[in-house]
């Protein structure tokens, strides 16, 4: 375990706050996450679990697709190079215990994720807990719904597609450089069918967009502030070193002006995307699929 203080300043150390908060350092720590199936799972409920700490920083180890001993055993040698907590989500009976006598042995905890979830619903639904692996993986409607989500939100990106617009469940609209594109790729993710109109000064937007009726359109928004920021890191990462208006601050201000009036008089909601990050975009997005559309919701 690593132990890095999380301040350099001088001044701290000489204040008597400091005196009393000297031992304020960041925990670095291991934690190994042995999956039999993609572990996706488990890296999300490791990370939730995590981000309730403050001054915590987890190095993660993911052992996904375990199925065998051999892969197991493998496993095992990472894991004692590297001492720390290991989480899994192992399902065959064998394999979870020769995980839970590897870690026994290391004295290391050994952790099994969804054990108490899953006892509590079997109790509750008095059903037989199944022992197939990668269930939720399988390749039934729903995942075909995913992938073709995702080509949809590929083919519609960026204004493309114009002609399909009927056949989403949403679509985001905005100025460069909102999260259009990455927000419409997570609610793909989601089974959503997501396809975003970009907002070009001295363009209007394209007029099919104004003649939906069933379809969710929903305005992303952020603070020109940040927008810029972003715009300048984007142009710096393409070389690009000239002044134009799509970083000039009275221009980029007119856009966003220019936006929130046109979002408000058609009656879309507005989310604010400023400080949320992409995953919760998306999760304010589906809960206005679920919802009321009728009012302009300002969110964030």
């Amino acid at each position: 375990m690593v132990k890095q203080p999380l301040t350099d300043d001088p001044q701290d150390s000489a204040s008597p706050e400091a005196d009393r908060h000297t031992a304020r350092f960041a925990t670095y720590f291991h934690i190994h996450l042995v999956s039999d199936s993609t572990g996706e799972t488990l890296n999300a409920m490791a990370r939730a679990v995590c981000a309730r700490f403050t001054d915590i920083l987890p190095i993660e180890h993911i052992y996904a697709l375990v199925r065998s001993i051999r892969q197991l055993d493998r496993a095992l040698e990472e894991i004692a190079g590297a001492p720390g907590v290991v989480m899994h989500t192992i399902i065959d009976p064998n394999l979870r215990s020769a995980l839970e006598e590897g870690c026994r042995k290391l004295d290391m905890p050994c952790i099994a994720a969804l054990d108490p979830v899953v006892s509590a619903m079997s109790r509750y639904l008095g059903a037989k807990i199944s022992t197939r692996v990668g269930a939720q993986h399988a390749l039934n409607n729903d995942y075909f719904d995913r992938i073709e989500a995702l080509d949809y939100a590929i083919a519609h990106d960026d204004g493309q597609g114009g002609q399909d617009l009927t056949q989403a469940d949403v679509i985001l609209v905005g100025v460069s450089r909102t999260s259009k594109t990455p927000t419409c790729i997570y609610l793909a993710h989601r089974g959503v069918r997501a396809a975003n109109v970009p907002l070009v000064p001295g363009r209007p937007p394209p007029e099919q967009l104004f003649e939906l009726k069933n379809t969710l359109i929903v305005g992303l928004m952020t603070t020109p502030e940040r927008l810029i920021q972003i715009r300048r890191n984007r142009l710096l990462s393409l070389k690009e070193n000239r002044e134009s208006d799509y970083i000039d601050t009275d221009s980029v201000r007119a856009e966003i002006i220019a936006a929130r009036r046109l979002f408000e008089k058609n009656g879309w909601p507005i989310i604010d995307v400023t400080r949320r990050s992409v995953e919760e975009t998306a999760a304010a997005i589906i809960n206005l699929l679920s919802g009321g559309r009728g009012q302009v919701e300002v969110l964030g």
